[in-house]
């Protein structure tokens, strides 16, 4: 059904999801099956959210992101802009979490960057950050950042090479990189990845 929250902005939320009170959807946002937004969450324009999903409370989306069926975001979690959530990632918020005793005093932030991608299955340790760009690769486990344009993979994350903002493998010749899909050109500076000027 389409809504309208008090500010006015029109987005798309399916009749089996629930939004709770205290929540802020942008315009042109569509909510999917069974999917559940709690108290206190922001989710900016144009997102996209798959079934089964469940946001917050407390957390923040930015516009423009895609997150997958079965993704689950946690207080401490914030996503910037265009981020790709895929299919059952997992997010954490406590390092050393027991049943019977509560550590909400020691939930930790995890923040995804703008552009960044996450794998299907990947699981993401609480407490790091993901940088601009950076691609996770599918069923890859994240216990430390990433930096931006970082392409990571297996158990645990180790950086495998680089990945062009849009989203391809880069190939690399001794401290430049080039995307054979849409011939973007970067440098490598101190181990970090920079857009080739102009």
């Amino acid at each position: 059904m389409d809504a309208v929250n008090k500010m006015g902005m029109k987005y798309f939320v399916h009749h089996t999801a629930v939004i709770d009170d205290e929540v802020v959807i942008g315009d042109g946002t569509k909510i999917w099956f069974f999917s559940h937004i709690l108290k206190g969450s922001r989710i900016g324009e144009n997102c996209i959210l798959g079934q089964n999903v469940a946001i917050g409370p407390n957390v923040t989306v930015g516009s423009g992101c895609k997150i997958q069926n079965n993704v689950s975001l946690y207080p401490g979690t914030v996503l910037e802009d265009n981020v790709f959530i895929g299919p059952s990632a997992v997010f954490t918020n406590v390092l050393t979490p027991r049943a019977f005793i509560e550590r909400k005093d020691e939930f930790k932030q995890t923040i995804v960057k703008q552009g960044a991608a996450i794998g299907a299955n990947a699981t993401i340790v609480c407490g790091v950050t993901i940088g601009e760009y950076a691609f996770v690769g599918a069923g890859a486990v994240v216990t430390k950042d990433v930096a931006p344009y970082a392409l990571v993979v297996g158990v645990p994350a180790r950086q495998k090479g680089w990945a062009c903002k849009c989203g391809v493998p880069l190939e690399e010749e001794d401290d430049r990189c080039a995307c054979r899909r849409c011939g973007a050109e970067y440098v490598i500076e101190a181990s970090a990845l920079k857009v080739k000027s102009v």
